[in-house]
């Protein structure tokens, strides 16, 4: 098969957990993977910002690995592209780079192979390959997605588009692979444990629906299944959810797997936090980040653009 018209694959980064809603709560936010695909004789990414200039640029690329298995499942061949890669999202932050990549790849292959993919079955793939729907669900729908994926059993995702709060993230200068910051969580918690660590994440699912910032809060650190173990891990998190909750705001979690601390505070006050924690946390990335309400986006483009 080939084509002839260009297209462009949008993605957003995400922030996963929001403390107890591990491997369930996905947030949108707006830093964004971008590829800009066009026909060639032979596969080939271009990297064109520094947080992606390390990785590869023929068919080894992780975009390309994953379109390629979605391509067999579907039975459908790739015809060589050329992909100008744009991205913002720092890789192995805990901002969703990996979900934002495996949405796009699945979006390369829907739009190449014309599957007409229904956004259900875009997500159960993603999840076949992430594993849990809270990043891959955001990049795909944007905004705040609360969702369960069971293997074989099926996936179900709520998706909520009408948060409004700011956020401030601290990006420390080093990565944490979340193959590592799984490797630190207990194999099992006890039947009573269980208990109160989903009732946390129940009432925190319940006050982001009722607009309860402080109770967000709240739960968020009452978290049982991972902050506390992974914390650990982030030698800063102790003192930035310090400095954070002493220049108002209402919330502070580890973003996904970390290192990343994200800082939730009310609408309007997202600048004055981030000046706040840039004058403590010297040397690393301190950044206002907003919800984004949109989902992976796909648009045609002219051939000379």
């Amino acid at each position: 098969m080939k084509f002839d018209q260009a297209f462009q694959i949008k993605v957003p980064a995400s922030t996963a957990n929001l403390g107890p809603g591990f491997d369930s709560l996905g947030l949108a936010v707006n830093r964004f993977l971008t590829l800009q695909v066009e026909p060639s004789n032979q596969w080939e990414f271009v990297l064109q910002t520094e947080e992606i200039a390390d990785t590869p640029t023929n068919n080894e690329n992780f975009i390309y690995q994953i379109a390629a298995k979605v391509a067999t499942i579907f039975s459908c061949e790739l015809p060589p592209c050329k992909v100008h890669v744009h991205s913002n999202i720092p890789l192995a932050r805990g901002l969703g780079s990996s979900a934002a990549a495996i949405i796009a790849a699945i979006e390369l292959v829907n739009e190449l192979g014309q599957l007409q993919l229904t956004n259900q079955q875009k997500l159960e793939l993603a999840c076949d390959f992430e594993g849990h729907p809270d990043n891959v669900g955001a990049s795909l729908y944007g905004g705040l997605v609360i969702g369960s994926h069971r293997g074989s059993e099926g996936t179900d995702l709520i998706h909520v588009s009408d948060l409004s709060f700011d956020m401030v993230v601290v990006i420390p200068p080093y990565e944490l692979k979340t193959k590592d910051a799984r490797s630190v969580l207990p194999t099992e918690l006890s039947y009573q444990d269980a208990v109160k660590a989903s009732s946390i994440s129940n009432v925190m699912v319940a006050a982001l629906l009722t607009k309860n910032l402080e109770l967000i809060g709240k739960m968020m650190d009452m978290d049982l299944f991972h902050q506390a173990y992974r914390a650990k891990l982030i030698p800063e998190f102790n003192s930035i959810h310090r400095v954070a909750k002493r220049a108002g705001a209402f919330g502070v979690a580890i973003s996904g797997a970390g290192p990343t601390v994200i800082c939730f505070t009310e609408s309007g006050r997202g600048k004055q936090l981030k000046a706040d924690l840039s004058l403590v946390f010297e040397g690393y990335q301190v950044e206002e980040v907003s919800i984004e309400k949109n989902g992976s986006k796909l648009t045609s483009l002219s051939l000379h653009e």
